[in-house]
């Protein structure tokens, strides 16, 4: 693929649009998908179980359309038709999931939206490598991560403000979801589809320099057979810097799992006292944790506008390090907050971690990864997030039950621990380019960053 031109502050914005779609419809998700379920019945330890979803459709998913989308070509140019097609289908999924009247049923409309925002999502990630040129891509992410950082504190917020500014009655009978969660939903709907267009329509792409090479090139990587021997291949070849961002990657999003499963429903029986989802205090706490969720995403908000900067100082590495340290400092602080105003603060760490998640290690991965391999690394990249997740979707149940008691809050602390582990393991890696050190990615045994599954 040509190098290509510096773009422009608006070219970067166009490209980056769709991101705020997409995580409106992760940041409904994150918010209302464990409140969902336990309006339907669902205890505290089968929540983990629940959303097996997430991060299984995160490893099937992801590397097929990474490397799918590494070898398109046509009307909407490489990654578009992906963008597109995930949004339109996410888009259905939002506005069936709040509707759903079972538990099993919401919780199959789950793999539909998990599995529809991953198709959209992964080509965006290897859209920046596409489109910018090196000196631009910590730019790029950190665009990505400022509207990441945006679509979730609009979408988290928005429960809470159709009650408060609106008006809307947030009490619900038993295994019924409330209202202003349903209407917060079909407008994520909205959101998600018309932004990915806007993104889709704007940014243009720049077909392969040899037509005739692209197409034998297809002919050899496209279909299951074909996709599943490159992601192979690409294990094998794997860059050591992709290995040493494995554990970071595991540990940092092993913490972010934790409070994806259980922070919304923590406020509302912790901190509020609700002692069932039919009480009052349990809609108030859920809002509530809505707008925790908004702060610390508008933290990262405005965090992913001075990253470029401080990692332009301190390096990539450090400033990674110090983002995880802030952010499993204010989770494991939590155990000790019983004020819902006081819960604010230790939000502040986890939006810097959250920043720092979101873009810099894709800043340190991208430029270590193989010339026209962009899509199948990033892809492959999300093992390093979804398995340890898997793990947790299996185990963190048993753990409730047996070890944590049922306590919400205490499994969201056990992921600041994890994201202290994160930052320890941020301290060994190393940036490489691919060009300065190709026999690296070959040789370096996988073993040795991803350790043993025994």
């Amino acid at each position: 693929m040509q190098q290509e031109k510096k773009l422009s502050f608006w070219q970067i914005w166009n490209m980056s649009f769709g991101f705020f779609g997409i995580q409106f419809g992760w940041g409904l998700q994150m918010a209302n998908t464990s409140a969902i379920f336990e309006h339907l019945g669902a205890s505290a330890h089968q929540i983990p179980i629940l959303w097996l979803a997430a991060p299984l459709t995160g490893l099937v998913i992801q590397p097929i359309i990474g490397n799918l989308s590494d070898n398109t070509w046509g009307a909407l140019g490489r990654r578009r038709p992906y963008f597109l097609g995930g949004a339109i289908f996410a888009s259905v999924a939002l506005v069936f999931m709040p509707n759903a009247s079972s538990l099993w049923m919401a919780a199959g409309l789950l793999w539909m939206l998990d599995t529809s925002a991953n198709i959209s999502m992964e080509p965006f990630r290897a859209f920046v490598g596409d489109l910018l040129p090196e000196h631009q891509r910590t730019l790029g992410f950190a665009m990505q991560s400022l509207f990441i950082g945006l679509g979730t504190v609009t979408a988290s917020a928005l429960p809470w403000v159709l009650v408060h500014w609106f008006g809307l009655i947030s009490s619900a009978g038993p295994n019924q979801v409330p209202l202003q969660i349903k209407i917060a939903f079909y407008l994520g709907a909205a959101v998600f589809l018309t932004t990915v267009m806007w993104t889709v329509f704007t940014t243009e792409e720049h077909p392969p320099q040899n037509m005739q090479a692209f197409e034998k090139q297809q002919e050899r990587r496209l279909g299951i057979g074909a996709t599943f021997r490159e992601i192979s291949t690409a294990l094998k070849e794997m860059p050591t810097t992709m290995r040493e961002l494995a554990w970071v990657q595991g540990f940092s999003w092993l913490g972010m799992y934790c409070v994806f499963l259980y922070f919304p429903p923590a406020v509302a029986h912790n901190v509020f006292g609700a002692y069932n989802q039919t009480a009052p205090l349990y809609a108030e706490g859920i809002e509530w944790a809505g707008l925790c969720i908004a702060f610390y995403n508008a933290v990262c908000f405005a965090v992913s506008l001075l990253l470029p900067k401080v990692a332009a100082r301190l390096n990539r590495r450090y400033t990674h390090g110090i983002c995880l340290a802030l952010g499993g400092i204010g989770l494991i602080s939590l155990q000790f907050v019983s004020n819902r105003y006081w819960l604010l603060l230790p939000m502040v760490g986890v939006g810097v971690a959250w920043a720092g998640m979101l873009s810099l290690p894709y800043a340190m991965l991208v430029g270590a990864l193989p010339e026209k391999k962009g899509g199948i690394y990033m892809g492959i990249f999300n093992f390093f997030i979804v398995l340890p997740e898997i793990v947790a979707s299996l185990g963190l149940g048993w753990l409730m039950t047996n070890l944590l008691g049922e306590d919400r809050m205490l499994a969201v602390v056990l992921g600041g621990g994890f994201m202290l582990l994160g930052a320890i393991a941020t301290l060994r890696v190393k940036e490489r380019s691919a060009a300065a050190a190709p026999e690296q990615t070959v040789q370096q045994p996988v073993e040795t960053a991803v350790g043993r599954s025994s």
